[in-house]
């Protein structure tokens, strides 16, 4: 097997592994019994025979089940040359072309060619598809993208229960009052700022992210020796307080720590494994533990990230080879990313759920009963009674605990539209969600990561976000004492100055039926994306975007008030407004609403430098 050093790995993971057992409520699990899933019920499969031929050109009609993001392929003979062979594919309405390279193989006789382009296709509409290539193929696949595994369905009604109790209403509830969240990405990776043995991470010699947290994969370091961090992991005991304090004045309502990334390592005292606070460091105090109550203290919800997919201590290959052995029979690429293929545990990935993973969830909701929030992530090859393991088990020990997607499977009580990325105001989610984001361009603290994100810059994510409707959880990254870098502070604290104005325009709001007016949305694509792109947006007194509470809109500016504004989609049609007011100000504005927007006149309104909220009263 082998991918093409050009091609993105935009390939499909189908591995999947179920048991068949009674599920009831509060139960203990047994160990899996693992049997094959079929995920080709979820293919496309289109036969050259069936098409409809003009030449080279050759069509189909299809339909899908399932309305996700899917990738098509190409089956070859395997002798077939393909030297130079550009193929001219129109989806839909979607024109492209590219070169077929042989991706893969499939047993000994045919080869796959997987196209670069992603397509999101809906179950409730026909597609049409035409490719024109003088290759000699012998059918189009179509199917689903790995990062969208489809599931059996089998666990969708006792989740769904789960899902719609009063406990995990009341719960999301809270979470979408809060908007703004703190992540912390803190661990052994964060002495070494990035950097290993005098080499940055950016110039590690293996592939994958180049992240701090991800230090030990980016070097491959073996488990033992990335182990001997722990011996000077000892950060200051005011850590704690400074960061919930932190949290408070940049006004967050919600913390998340990294109680175990995917180095495997646990900020907190865990009983079924020593690598750990207490028993490995010589700090010798609970992290996570001192943390929660400090934010408790504070008034701040408390919540823990975890990785339960990947661990490169204990978690083997994270099932690897399991997943490869299927893809294989299949013509399938399997990607290695964030696998510890280096130096694994002895151990399997099963072996290590049983014995590590599902322990250390019980572990943190018993000793933190007012948990608000697991994050979990790394689910990567988990399979989908697993991840409905994770959550049933969360829910049994506290319904009052929200789950996130990355639990896997779609078991998750919310979405996460991705690491530093915004969804399009047009995009139609059916979960609530949440931005995750960086104040530079890493997650744990890198010593040479100067690239901050300005106040104003992270103030347009913020209210760019919540205009449509999310939450942001917005990252600090301290190094190994647990100081949080001057930069990323300062631009935290200049957040929380203008929230302290303007929180009503925030808190408890909705988005309206118009997320923005004036420039188009400048979308955020992921942490690469900010890095190589940087933030060249400007704005003006003509850019607005809006929230809603109960008879209220609240139109928010990023620039400093001017003498007089026009907001166009507070015009007439929208209803009749009885009162205008500027948040933080006490100078009665003069207003007028006509068929063109709303005009306010804003002469001596003092406001923040970093912009205004008008708020509309309409009539109820």
């Amino acid at each position: 097997m082998f991918k093409n050093k050009l091609g993105g790995y935009t390939i499909i993971v189908f591995a999947i592994f179920l048991i068949s057992i009674s599920c009831k409520e509060r139960i203990e699990f047994p160990l899996l019994n693992e049997a094959q899933y079929d995920q080709t019920d979820n293919w496309i499969i289109l036969n050259k025979k069936d098409a409809l031929k003009k030449e080279n050109t050759f069509s189909w009609s299809f339909s899908v089940k399932h309305s996700v993001e899917y990738v098509l392929q190409v089956v070859l003979n395997n002798g077939v040359s393909i030297e130079e062979n550009l193929v001219k594919v129109k989806v839909n309405e979607q024109e492209f072309e590219e070169s077929l390279t042989k991706s893969y193989k499939i047993n000994s006789n045919q080869a796959v060619s997987e196209l670069s382009k992603k397509f999101k296709f809906v179950n409730t509409e026909k597609h049409t598809i035409s490719i024109k290539t003088g290759a000699d193929f012998k059918t189009i696949r179509i199917i689903p993208y790995y990062k969208n595994p489809i599931s059996s369905g089998k666990y969708h009604q006792e989740w769904l229960k789960m899902n719609q109790s009063d406990e995990k209403k009341e719960a999301l509830k809270r979470f979408k009052e809060a908007k703004f969240g703190m992540f912390i990405h803190w661990g052994l990776y964060s002495q070494a700022g990035g950097m290993w043995k005098g080499t940055k991470i950016n110039d590690s010699p293996h592939p994958g992210p180049k992240v701090a947290e991800w230090l030990m994969h980016a070097f491959q370091i073996p488990r033992e020796e990335y182990a001997k961090l722990a011996k000077t992991f000892n950060p200051d005991k005011s850590f704690a307080q400074n960061i919930a304090k932190l949290a408070k004045a940049s006004g967050m309502k919600y913390v998340v720590i990294t109680s175990k990334h995917h180095d495997g390592f646990a900020l907190f005292d865990s009983e079924s494994s020593e690598y750990d606070m207490i028993d490995a460091t010589p700090y010798k105090a609970d992290a996570v533990k001192e943390l929660y109550q400090a934010c408790l203290n504070e008034g701040l919800d408390f919540g823990v990230y975890y990785s339960h997919g990947n661990d490169w201590n204990d978690g083997g290959d994270g099932n690897y080879a399991n997943v490869k052995k299927i893809n294989d029979s299949l013509g399938i690429y399997t990607h290695p990313s964030g696998k510890n293929l280096w130096d694994p545990s002895p151990n399997t990935h099963a072996e290590y759920y049983e014995s590590k993973s599902y322990p250390q969830i019980k572990e943190l909701i018993a000793l933190l009963p007012k948990l608000r929030l697991i994050w979990f992530d790394g689910e990567g090859f988990t399979t989908e009674e697993q991840s409905f393991k994770f959550y049933k088990m969360v829910y049994n020990a506290n319904p009052n605990i929200l789950v996130n997607r990355r639990v896997g499977w779609e078991f998750g009580d919310y979405l996460d539209a991705g690491d530093n990325k915004i969804p399009s105001a047009k995009e139609k989610l059916d979960k609530y969600w949440e931005t995750c984001g960086t104040t530079n361009n890493s997650w744990g603290y890198k010593v040479y990561d100067h690239d901050w994100k300005s106040t104003k810059e992270l103030l347009y994510y913020f209210v760019d976000i919540i205009s449509k409707g999310g939450n942001y959880l917005l990252n600090i990254g301290p190094d190994g004492t647990g100081h949080v870098p001057e930069a990323s502070s300062k631009g935290l604290l200049e957040m929380g100055e203008w929230i302290a104005t303007n929180g009503e325009a925030i808190y408890g709001t909705s988005r309206w039926i118009i997320a923005n007016e004036g420039e188009e949305e400048t979308l955020l694509d992921g942490t690469g994306h900010r890095a190589s792109k940087g933030f060249k947006r400007s704005f003006t007194n003509s850019d607005f975007w809006f929230t809603a509470k109960n008879n209220k809109v609240y139109a928010i500016s990023l620039v400093a008030a001017a003498n007089k504004i026009l907001i166009h989609s507070l015009d007439k049609t929208k209803g009749d407004i009885v009162a205008v007011r500027v948040l933080g100000s006490n100078k009665k504005v003069e207003w007028k609403q006509t068929k063109n927007g709303l005009e306010v006149k804003l002469d001596g309104v003092k406001s923040n430098k970093n912009g205004f909220v008008v708020e509309a009263s309409f009539k109820k």
